[in-house]
């Protein structure tokens, strides 16, 4: 399936700006990110890892699904794909994520006031 495959950090834009807008202030940010995905279909598995945390949800695209935040609360959502495009929106940003050129490109966007852009390439490992 096209999205599965394990990523790595290749760069980053505004992380910190992001991180400190959804009130992880304390999170570090000079680490290895390293994004698992497994497709099956229209069912994903989406792990990210740093040393010490693990982050992981399951979704199934055109579904509401239960999913859980970067701070480990949970939420309910519909995952939408639209031109390769996997989109949802979490309670405080919209993150999308598609692959190009073999990159997983994925931003994660706060609109209104706080307005960043939290922008993450990862290459192919």
């Amino acid at each position: 399936m096209a999205f599965t495959g394990k990523y790595e950090l290749e760069s980053q834009d505004n992380y910190e700006e992001f991180l400190q807008a959804i009130g992880l202030l304390s999170a570090k940010t000079d680490h290895k990110v390293v994004t698992e995905v497994v497709q099956e279909g229209n069912n994903f598995t989406w792990t990210q890892s740093i040393p010490n945390w693990t982050w992981s949800n399951k979704f199934s695209i055109g579904q509401e699904c239960e999913l859980s935040t970067m701070t480990g609360s949970t939420f309910k959502a519909p995952v939408t794909m639209e031109g390769g495009k996997i989109s949802i929106q979490f309670p405080q940003y919209l993150f999308t994520a598609e692959l190009i050129e073999d990159k997983l490109v994925m931003n994660c966007i706060i609109p209104g006031e706080k307005g960043v852009t939290f922008k993450r390439i990862n290459k192919r490992i």
